[in-house]
C-alpha cells in the first residue's frame, strides 16, 4: 500500500485566533527564523520567549508569523517526540502571558521528494537567489505532490528545495488528531494530482487591469467625501512591496470636518497573472475628527503606513484582517505620547465596523475589503489583551456608546 503524506499548516480560518511573533532568546534578542526553516539540526541555548503578536484564542499548534515554523503545546510535542524523535528538535519556550509550557519545533530533516510532473505547477528559483546548496530549488509550488518512494523512514520533514512546507506521515497526522489539538490543518500531498494547465495569454495587459481597478476604487473614494486629486506617493517606496509594486495613499475630506486617509494599491492586480486579481484583497482606512494641519506630516498617515507595511509583509496578518478583526502593535516612534505604551508601541484595532464606511469595494477584478484602523490608548490595548474576546466585544460596545466607533483620536479619555 502506498504511504500517504500531508502538508501541515495551522488553521487560519479559526475566529479570533492568536498570532505569535518571532521568538526571543534569554538576552531578548530576536532568533532568526532561518534557524528553524532549513530542514537541518540547529542549536539554541536557554529557554526562548515567544511574544503574542495578536491577542486571541490560543492554539495547540501555531506557525510563527514571519517564519512558518511551529510553536506547540506539550501534547503536540509529545506526539512528535514519540513518533519522529530523529526528525524534530523541541526547544522549550514561554509564550507571553501564558502559564503553560510551549515548544518551538525545528524540523531537522529534509527530503528530496517533490514530484514536479504531478504538481499543479512548479516555478524554479533563479541561480542568483543565494541558495548555493540547493541549485534548482523551487520559487513556488502549487498543488504539491510528492513521490512517497523517495521519503524513506522520515515521519516529519521539509521538502528539499521548498523548505517553507512542513510534511508529515499519515500516522503522525492521525496521532495528532486523536489528541484533539487545535490549530491543525492538513492537506494531502500524495495521490492523484491536478495536471498543470498551460498559462494562457493575458486577456488584458496588466496596465489595463490596473487602470480599471484604479478607476473603480476612485469612484468609491469619491462617494465618501471630497477626494483630493493628488495622491500621496513616496519618492522612494518604503517597506515591503505592494501587489502592483507601487504605494499610494488618498486623502478624503468628509462631513463633520472628518479626515479620512486610505491606502490605494494594496488591492492592485499582481502583474504577470493569467487572470486579474485584487492583490491582497483589502485596503486600509483611518479616520479622525481632530484637526489635522499637515496630512503628510501627521501621525495618522504614519500609523496607516506602518500598518500597511505589516499587512504587506505578513500573510497571516492579511488573512486575519480579511476574515475578521484583530489587534496588533506598531512602532510608537514619533507618535503622540498619549498613544504610546511603556514598551514604545502603539496598539491598533483592525476591522472595527463603521456605520459610515462600506465594508467592501466592488472592482472589475473582484470584491475588496475596506479594513478600518483605529488607534487605541494604552489602557484600552491592555484591557483587550487581558480580557480576550470578551474584552474586544466590551470595547466595541463602549466605543459605539460614545459615538466614536472606528474613529482615531490622539487626545481623548479612555473608555476603560
Amino acid at each position: 500500500m502506498t504511504k500517504r503524506y500531508f502538508e501541515l499548516n495551522d488553521d487560519m480560518s479559526l475566529p479570533d485566533r492568536w498570532l505569535l511573533g518571532d521568538p526571543l532568546d534569554e538576552q531578548e534578542k530576536e532568533v532568526r527564523a532561518l534557524l528553524f526553516m532549513s530542514g537541518e539540526p540547529t542549536r539554541i541555548d536557554g529557554r526562548l520567549r515567544v511574544p503574542v503578536y495578536h491577542a486571541g484564542t490560543s492554539l495547540d499548534f501555531t506557525c510563527v508569523d514571519t517564519g512558518g515554523f511551529p510553536v506547540v503545546t506539550e501534547k503536540v510535542a509529545r506526539v512528535l517526540a514519540e513518533l519522529a524523535p530523529g526528525d524534530v528538535q523541541l526547544f522549550p519556550a514561554e509564550v507571553e502571558s501564558r502559564l503553560d509550557l510551549y515548544f518551538v519545533v525545528n524540523v531537522a530533516r529534509r527530503v528530496k521528494c517533490i514530484d514536479d510532473d504531478r504538481c499543479a505547477e512548479v516555478r524554479y528559483g533563479d541561480p542568483e537567489d543565494n541558495w548555493p546548496d540547493e541549485l534548482g530549488h523551487y520559487g513556488a509550488v502549487y498543488g504539491m505532490r510528492i513521490d512517497p518512494t523517495q521519503v524513506g523512514d522520515a515521519k516529519v520533514f521539509r521538502p528539499w528545495g521548498y523548505t517553507g512546507s512542513l510534511l508529515v506521515a499519515e500516522d503522525v497526522k492521525e496521532a495528532l488528531e486523536r489528541t484533539g489539538a487545535t490549530g491543525l490543518d492538513f492537506t494531502e500531498v500524495t495521490g492523484p494530482g491536478r495536471q498543470s494547465v498551460e498559462q494562457q495569454p493575458l486577456a488584458h495587459p496588466h496596465a489595463d487591469w490596473l487602470r480599471q481597478v484604479d478607476a473603480a476604487r476612485e469612484a468609491v473614494w469619491r462617494t465618501l467625501g471630497e477626494l483630493e486629486d493628488a495622491a500621496i506617493v513616496p519618492i522612494v517606496p518604503a517597506g515591503p512591496e505592494w501587489p502592483g509594486q507601487r504605494q499610494a495613499w488618498r486623502v478624503i475630506h468628509r462631513t463633520g470636518r472628518r479626515l479620512l486617509l486610505v491606502t490605494d494599491g494594496l488591492s492592485d492586480p499582481f502583474p504577470g497573472q493569467a487572470t486579474p486579481s485584487v492583490g491582497f484583497g483589502l485596503e486600509l482606512a483611518i479616520e479622525t475628527d481632530e484637526p489635522v494641519e499637515d496630512v503628510q506630516g501627521s501621525w495618522l498617515l504614519v500609523v496607516l503606513q506602518r500598518v500597511a507595511n505589516e499587512v504587506a509583509e505578513h500573510e497571516r496578518v492579511r488573512e486575519a484582517a480579511l476574515k475578521g478583526q484583530l489587534t496588533m502593535e506598531v512602532s510608537g516612534r514619533g507618535m503622540p505620547e498619549s498613544l504610546v505604551t511603556p514598551e514604545g508601541r502603539v496598539g491598533v484595532w483592525l476591522g472595527l465596523e463603521s456605520s459610515t464606511l462600506p465594508r467592501h469595494l466592488a472592482t472589475p477584478a473582484g470584491e475588496v475589503r475596506l479594513v478600518t484602523v483605529k488607534a487605541l490608548l494604552p489602557s484600552e490595548l491592555a484591557y483587550r489583551v487581558q480580557h480576550g474576546k470578551q474584552g474586544r466585544e466590551e470595547l466595541a460596545r463602549r466605543f459605539a456608546e460614545k459615538g466614536e466607533s472606528h474613529l482615531s483620536r490622539a487626545w481623548r479619555r479612555a473608555v476603560v
